[in-house]
């Protein structure tokens, strides 16, 4: 027995263009996609539960889980999918703005339908953060999804093997060795240990984030050892769905940005914080489609199945 049901996103949606956002790159081991499918595994009330979800046409999104499920599950896993692909955002008045600005049209045109995703935790979010701290994309999901594969749960099914994202109390019981071993540096192991234990601590600690300012949430984030103003702009645009926040340190994003504007001098991070505040409030929804022109420029939106290809 499973469950399936329909999720109506505000249109204009893509869920391939969002799914990408989301993952990066093909080597991503959480968020799955293949034969325009998305995958994944969430652990709620204490179930592990795979869910697939598929674009039907323009209006439906089709959700099925590999088990019934119920009510109040359904309930946290459509709160869930709604927030990680954006599927409420009205963003009309992004493709106004984007109509007028001859850096945008072309490229917004293009990727119609991108909705802006975030990770399911702010927990998720920062691990992220730090797994890629001073470090290429590439290298830094190398060694997350390692540290996924002997951390996280993992689920095996007819269709292959699918893995959890790791929870904090799966990371607590870490010791740094261990983690050492899966390629984190020392203050990164530290970091995330540390990280674990507090939200143990305290499940409460990011709640009502949403609700302070930007200014405050960098604050109160960069209070941890070893997360930076880079992290903390980060989680604000790929953990609290902040599409304001365009995360000026990030280095991959200021190559993207200098192409599009035909900018031959590296930015630093003050330029970058001047140029993105004329698309006030969306710089950070830029950002995303400026990851997608890139991938796109290496083939991989072209592919019919993205599951296996790098970025």
């Amino acid at each position: 027995m499973h469950t399936s049901f329909l999720l109506q996103p505000i249109y204009p949606f893509r869920l391939d263009y969002t799914i990408w956002a989301l993952r990066r790159r093909g080597k991503n081991i959480v968020d799955l996609w293949s034969h325009e499918r998305y995958t994944r595994l969430f652990f709620i009330e204490n179930q592990l539960i795979k869910v697939d979800v598929e674009q039907k046409n323009e209006k439906d999104i089709l959700v099925s889980t590999n088990i019934k499920i119920s009510s109040q599950i359904k309930i946290e896993l459509i709160r869930l999918l709604e927030m990680m692909f954006g599927l409420n955002r009205n963003l009309h008045n992004f493709y106004r703005i984007a109509e007028e600005d001859p850096y945008l049209t072309s490229m917004v045109s293009q990727f119609k339908g991108l909705k802006p995703p975030r990770f399911p935790s702010i927990f998720e979010a920062l691990v992220n953060a730090i797994s890629c701290q001073q470090l290429s994309l590439d290298a830094g999901l190398q060694i997350q999804n390692r540290f996924v594969q002997y951390v996280g749960k993992s689920m095996n099914d007819a269709f292959g093997t699918f893995y959890l994202f790791p929870l904090p109390k799966d990371v607590a019981s870490c010791s740094i060795p261990e983690l050492k071993k899966l390629g984190f540096s020392t203050n990164k192991c530290r970091t995330l240990i540390e990280l674990s234990l507090r939200i143990i601590a305290d499940e409460t600690l990011f709640d009502n984030l949403e609700d302070r300012t930007n200014n405050e949430i960098v604050t109160f984030l960069c209070q941890f050892k070893g997360i930076g103003r880079w992290s903390a702009e980060y989680v604000l645009l790929r953990g609290l769905g902040k599409i304001e926040m365009f995360p000026g340190d990030d280095v991959g994003a200021a190559k993207n940005l200098q192409l599009l504007l035909g900018i031959k001098t590296k930015l630093d991070y003050e330029q970058i914080s001047k140029i993105t505040k004329k698309w006030y409030p969306y710089a950070g929804f830029i950002y995303f489609h400026l990851l997608l022109q890139k991938l796109n420029n290496k083939g991989l939106l072209d592919k019919p199945n993205l599951n296996s290809q790098d970025a």
